[in-house]
């Protein structure tokens, strides 16, 4: 098997895990769920509508309040207003010089009758202004110098029956001024009332509001979970296909979406006959490609096990012709040729039919019926000292391979694997070949062994066991880039440049791996200019 020389980065699509399924599991950072976008509009959507009915009923209450207000405090003023000409008693202010102080001992400068209401009269000669004020008992308190200024300020700037908002030390207040004969007579009413019934309005409005959005949230995540519950089930037999295995063997694609969501009408229901279809088309493609690979291996293998007898034949029939009849020199070159060919071809047969056998002994242990008639047989019940079989393999490669630096590192302690000897035997020998092969003489190739603490495939989850590792490292020039993402493929090649002088099946590689699945391990390959190494990890046999 040949192999080209470099490293493959690792992604995530390496990944069993990374299969893109939505679970995988977590959505994506920035992104929510359709079900969480779909709660939040209906929350944001009530919010934005309990908000506009905040903001009508806020303006239309507080207008009508004011309005209110208004009507009593110009009735409050009426009634305050000093008598004109025909009135009986009190001053009359409209004949009044206004050049002239009037009199205000007859005009009424105090407060009507209203809880907190507030009179006061304002020369409007000099601005001198007196007022009080009424409190919940009905007792009348002159007014503060401040409030007197306050007010002052307020009459002078206001357009006569003009109400204005004065802020008091006694509080706030809608005042009402009107001026005639020289005398601005001022009425007002407290603003507390209008305030705080706003205020209350606001926040009942308020909670009103957060309650309806908490209620819709509750409502609407209860109501969007029932309406996606098929959606979540169409999901999960999609995530199912997504996570099985589908490279190889026999697969039965048997999880479907029920008939009662898989139905026309809603969108879950669409989706699901959608997906239902996808599986099956994609059920019958490996049906199909299943029996094709079958008839494939069955092929390989009837073929390399016919064609092992006329290969025997060829070899015996170029050597009787080697003794018995007298060649020239160009006729034994042409014998050679045909002997050297003729095991090449053996060599090629054998490999696949050891492939073959693999395949089938794989595909027997994942319970797939209609195996291959290769008489192949498991044999991978007796432990071998792997230790022993790279020693042998390292003598056998410093004596055919001389122009290459061997160096063997190996621990004192037995290495021992439950397996086939002649299979993991194989495995040693076709790595350090391939170190070999691809490899210019003067390169070092090192080979360790050793064992390790952790987790092998097939293990169950969280259970620590005992590896053996066997590592063929070499600082040769690294894989081709070419053939770096296949290079355990079958019938994979470097080029020729870089394959060496040794002809190569193109198999040895594969057959390291399947041996090495097949006995529940794993190979791996590391590779960069100046140093590419193989690493094999068994389990140790208990």
């Amino acid at each position: 098997m040949s192999r080209a020389r470099t490293s493959r980065p690792r992604t995530t699509q390496d990944s069993p895990d990374a299969t893109g399924s939505p679970d995988a599991t977590t959505t994506p950072v920035g992104r929510r769920s359709l079900r969480a976008t779909m709660v939040v509009l209906l929350a944001a959507t009530v919010a934005l509508l309990c908000l506009g009915v905040g903001v009508v009923t806020h303006v239309s209450v507080s207008g009508h309040l004011r309005d209110q207000l208004d009507e009593q405090l110009g009735r409050a003023a009426d009634r305050r207003m000093p008598p004109t000409n025909g009135d009986s008693g009190g001053v009359d202010l409209s004949d009044v010089d206004p050049g002239t102080v009037p009199d205000l001992s007859g005009a009424p400068a105090g407060p009507g009758a209203g809880e907190f209401e507030l009179g006061a009269l304002m020369l409007a000669t000099d601005g001198s202004l007196q007022g009080s004020w009424r409190d919940a008992q009905g007792a009348i308190h002159e007014l503060g110098t401040e409030d007197q200024e306050a007010l002052a300020a307020a009459a002078t700037d206001a357009v006569t029956s003009v109400n204005r908002d004065v802020s008091l030390t006694i509080g706030d207040y809608r005042v009402h001024a009107d001026e005639t004969g020289g005398v601005v007579v001022i009425t007002g009413l407290p603003l507390a009332t209008t305030t705080s019934t706003i205020t209350r309005l606001d926040l009942t409005l308020l909670l009103a509001g957060v309650l309806a959005t908490l209620v819709a949230g509750v409502a609407g995540s209860l109501i969007v979970r029932r309406a996606l519950g098929p959606l979540e089930e169409v999901t999960a037999v999609a995530r199912h296909i997504a996570d099985m295995p589908l490279t190889g063997g026999d697969v039965a694609l048997t999880a479907r979406v029920r008939p009662e969501i898989a139905r026309a009408g809603t969108e879950p229901g669409e989706v699901g006959r959608a997906l239902n279809l996808l599986i099956d088309n994609v059920d019958e493609a490996l049906e199909v490609r299943a029996l094709s690979e079958t008839r494939m291996r069955r092929f390989v293998a009837d073929a390399s096990h016919e064609l092992r007898t006329p290969l025997t034949a060829i070899r015996g029939y170029a050597e009787m012709l080697r003794y018995t009849e007298e060649l020239t020199p160009r006729g034994e070159q042409s014998v050679e040729r045909m002997e050297a060919q003729a095991e090449r071809m053996t060599a090629l047969v054998e490999d696949m039919l050891l492939l073959a056998r693999l395949d089938e002994e794989a595909l027997a242990a994942a319970g797939v019926h209609g195996a291959m008639r290769t008489g192949a047989t498991s044999g991978h019940d007796e432990v071998v000292e792997l230790g022993e079989i790279v020693v042998d393999a390292v003598m056998d490669a410093r004596v055919t391979a001389p122009g290459h630096s061997w160096r063997l590192e190996v621990g004192a302690d037995e290495v021992p694997v439950r397996g086939d000897a002649r299979q993991l035997t194989q495995v040693v020998v076709n790595l350090l070949a391939n170190a070999r092969k691809h490899t210019p003489d003067g390169t070092e190739v090192r080979v360790r062994l050793g064992t390790e603490q952790g987790t092998v495939e097939g293990a169950e989850k969280g259970a620590v066991t005992s590896t053996a590792v066997l590592e063929v490292i070499d600082d040769g020039p690294g894989i081709d880039p070419a053939i770096a993402d296949h290079v355990f493929a079958r019938f994979a090649r470097a080029d020729s440049a870089r394959s060496g002088s040794d002809g190569t099946t193109g198999l040895g590689l594969s057959i390291v791996q399947a041996i090495t699945e097949a006995h529940h391990g794993r190979i791996e390959v590391d590779s960069r200019p100046g140093r590419t190494a193989f690493t094999v990890r068994l389990p140790l046999a208990s």
